[in-house]
């Protein structure tokens, strides 16, 4: 039996972002900080949105608060040890005991695996950066990269929904719970450049950020993956 608390006819949705992270200083005037993105991504999917700025303990009430939830990507790893944390991933396991939707991006994709069951560890293959394809079931889809971290071992409530040789659980399904990508939908090409001269200096090889900087201009399929992540949070699902 179909339980369709998600469907309010006539009424968005309203989607909480949770943000775990933030985007560098020198390039929020330009491309805006993580929700931004995400409400740019999903602006024309009838849905609305709520942040709430988690990295700073700043927590919803229950998760009954909003329809459905969405994590963001952070410069943190999940194994580190950040106060929000712990919070942040029994949140997760409550949200996903209720059948409360909830999809995360990169960090988000991570947290989300590590609360369920699933190992995350900085990646012995190194870093995946700017535009890079991955299959969906069959079908392939480009999208921006940003990531060394890796979600290693899937939980086993989780299914592989997108892959490549690089990266074996880029996307995971847990039933009609939670959806979740490593990759960055919601990263423009011009912001991941910005990164690249900000925050990969350093830290990721040059031969490597040169050769993702020469494959900017690619066309990217984010608005697959929007449209994708809005039918998710607006499907029926099963009651909890």
């Amino acid at each position: 039996m179909l339980h369709c608390k998600n469907i309010k006819f006539g009424t968005p949705m309203l989607i909480g972002i949770l943000q775990t992270g933030q985007s560098p200083d020198v390039l929020i005037e330009a491309s805006g900080d993580y929700p931004d993105m995400f409400m740019r991504l999903l602006g024309d999917q009838g849905l609305t949105f709520r942040t709430y700025r988690v990295l700073d303990m700043q927590f919803p009430a229950s998760v009954a608060e909003c329809d459905g939830w969405l994590i963001t990507g952070s410069r943190f790893g999940v194994y580190e040890d950040h106060a929000f944390i712990p919070p942040l991933e029994a949140f997760i396991r409550e949200a996903y005991a209720k059948a409360v939707p909830m999809v995360g991006v990169c960090f988000g994709h991570q947290i989300i695996a590590q609360a369920l069951g699933g190992r995350v560890e900085k990646f012995a293959g190194g870093w995946s950066v700017g535009p890079t394809e991955y299959d969906f079931g069959g079908r392939s889809i480009r999208l921006n990269a940003w990531h060394q971290d890796q979600v290693v071992e899937k939980p086993a409530v989780a299914e592989v929904a997108g892959c490549n040789d690089f990266c074996q659980n880029a996307a995971l399904v847990y039933g009609d719970r939670i959806f979740t990508v490593q990759a960055h939908p919601e990263f423009r090409s011009e912001f991941v450049d910005g990164l690249m001269k900000t925050r990969g200096k350093g830290v990721v090889p040059d031969a490597l950020m040169a050769k993702a900087g020469a494959r900017l201009d690619l066309p990217l399929d984010d608005q697959i993956l929007a449209r994708q992540i809005a039918d998710f949070f607006k499907a029926p699902r099963q009651a909890a």
